[in-house]
């Protein structure tokens, strides 16, 4: 932040009321699932053994991973922002994995990025498990959008400012800095090229 001028609104986001958000729509997405795999089939029937467990956390760690590389691809489909600027981890402190760039991108299209996750690691998994009858898929489904939880908040405060807006990621912090167009654009643009030559 420091070659950037004052933001001209911030949004923080509240993890712990995240994560138990993000927990109630884990369990609702559950039940919903079965209720619409009850009612399409008629009824379930899963068995689960330790193989079993093993590929949910296997499942598990790979849609995570997925779930950041989508909000990468969103970042280079909706803003433009080119792979190198782009950034992955994991915070071990806070408990999540983030994927963020350093680069500000209009409103709307961080909007776009923060919900493509949820689409292709929560949706697409449900619909396949539910294809299936897969106990391991729709419980995967569930957590995934369960794990989107914190892009729905961001979300939710994005929609309050208009689509022209500029947003810069914080790199360490759930938060976003908001600026009305034409703020930063001078500033990002002479670092921009000096770090992109």
């Amino acid at each position: 932040m420091n070659e950037l001028p004052e933001p001209d609104h911030i949004i923080e986001i509240d993890l712990p009321k995240v994560a138990k958000s993000g927990m109630v729509w884990t369990v609702i997405s559950f039940i919903l699932l079965l209720a619409i795999l009850v009612v399409l089939k008629g009824g379930f029937a899963f068995t689960f053994s330790f193989w079993d467990l093993l590929l949910f956390i296997g499942g598990y760690i790979a849609l995570i991973v997925l779930h950041e590389a989508f909000h990468l691809l969103g970042f280079r489909l909706f803003g433009g922002v080119p792979w190198k600027r782009m950034i992955v981890g994991l915070n071990l402190k806070l408990g999540i994995a983030y994927a963020t760039t350093d680069k500000p991108m209009t409103n709307a299209a961080i909007r776009k990025a923060l919900l493509l996750p949820f689409w292709t690691t929560g949706i697409v998994p449900g619909l396949i498990g539910l294809y299936m009858e897969s106990g391991i898929l729709i419980g995967l489904a569930a957590f995934l959008i369960g794990g989107a939880a914190g892009d729905f908040a961001m979300y939710k405060e994005l929609r309050k400012s208009p689509d022209n807006w500029l947003v810069k990621d914080d790199p360490e912090r759930p938060k976003l800095y908001l600026y009305q167009p034409g703020r930063i654009g001078d500033t990002m643009m002479s670092s921009t090229e000096s770090k992109e030559t």
